[in-house]
């Protein structure tokens, strides 16, 4: 059963999961996640400081849970690189109910633009968990500037389609 979409105080509700283990073990202080929580409350939604989880099922386990506390959006950063660790994409695609490959194409793409050949190594997803948009951001700073500017135009409809709402 899906809990209410909207937050108590009226905006959907977005999340934001930072994958790191030298973060979630207080090596150093994430810098991607509050960049993200200040885009999403940007774009209208309810969000709050983001979740920092250690790489592999802990980040599995925060976006299933953020979805099952009614969020519209869940953004991860990190895990999404070759390191034995980034496993970002692995557990997040077994919660996904359907894909939506064209937003990871266009953030690997703008990094690529933006001279960073390297982003073709990102093997973030994005996708729908129920009624909720999920979506794989790399854990560079520069990733998720890039990010941020291809989601701006495209997330808020994303949601909205989500759950049927007509064309405006």
């Amino acid at each position: 059963m899906n809990r209410p979409i909207r937050s108590s105080g009226g905006r959907l509700k977005g999340v934001v999961v930072v994958a790191s283990n030298r973060a979630a073990a207080g090596v150093y202080e994430d810098a991607t996640g509050p960049l993200l929580v200040a885009f999403l409350e940007e774009l209208g939604f309810a969000a709050e400081p983001p979740i920092v989880v250690p790489d592999g099922d802990p980040v599995g386990a925060a976006i299933a849970a953020a979805v099952d506390e009614g969020a519209r959006v869940v953004l991860t950063t990190g895990g999404t690189g070759l390191t034995p660790t980034d496993l970002t994409p692995e557990v997040t695609r077994p919660l996904l109910d359907r894909e939506i490959p064209g937003i990871a194409e266009a953030v690997r793409a703008a990094g690529v633009a933006k001279g960073v050949p390297t982003a073709t190594l990102s093997r973030g997803l994005a996708g729908l968990v129920r009624a909720c948009v999920v979506v794989n951001l790399p854990g560079s700073r520069g990733g998720v500037k890039d990010a941020i500017e291809v989601l701006r135009p495209i997330l808020p409809h994303a949601v909205e389609q989500s759950v049927g709402s007509d064309h405006r």
